[in-house]
């Protein structure tokens, strides 16, 4: 099973998982995941649309959410946000290493008026850095 780590009650995240981690993640208590991580990064990795038809069958949701070697955009920090919303409980990310699903988290937390300085915490706590993203989520915050 993948190395799951909670940042919040709502948001976990994890490295790549697989169509048989799909039971124990539903077992976990979570009713969504999302894919942050493009097909074919790595080869052997299981496509999104095998991880999707695992978590379908077990009732769950599923978005696809690729985030690339290009960066962060508004459309993909306002689908993450969608995404947790339409969520009626835990969600859990997962990309390459967690990271970028991290990261994508906390910027859509911080566009839709959180706590940047909350969102370090909280990623700290699940051992992901935010400190040199700290200036971009105090200007979605609105506090630049």
């Amino acid at each position: 099973m993948a190395d799951i780590r909670s940042i919040n009650d709502r948001i976990s995240v994890a490295p790549q998982i697989a169509p048989e981690d799909i039971a124990a993640i539903k077992a976990a208590g979570f009713v969504a995941i999302v894919n942050n991580r493009p097909d074919d990064e790595d080869s052997g990795q299981p496509s999104g649309d095998t991880i999707r038809a695992a978590a379908e069958a077990a009732g769950l949701a599923y978005s696809a959410i690729p985030v690339t070697h290009a960066g962060f955009s508004h459309p993909q920090i306002d689908a993450m946000a969608a995404a947790l919303t339409a969520a009626d409980g835990p969600v859990l990310a997962y990309c390459r290493s967690g990271t970028r699903s991290c990261n994508l988290w906390a910027l859509a937390a911080a566009k839709a008026g959180r706590d940047p300085e909350l969102l370090v915490a909280q990623a700290r706590g699940a051992g992901y850095d935010l400190a040199g993203m700290k200036p971009t989520l105090d200007a979605l915050a609105g506090g630049a």
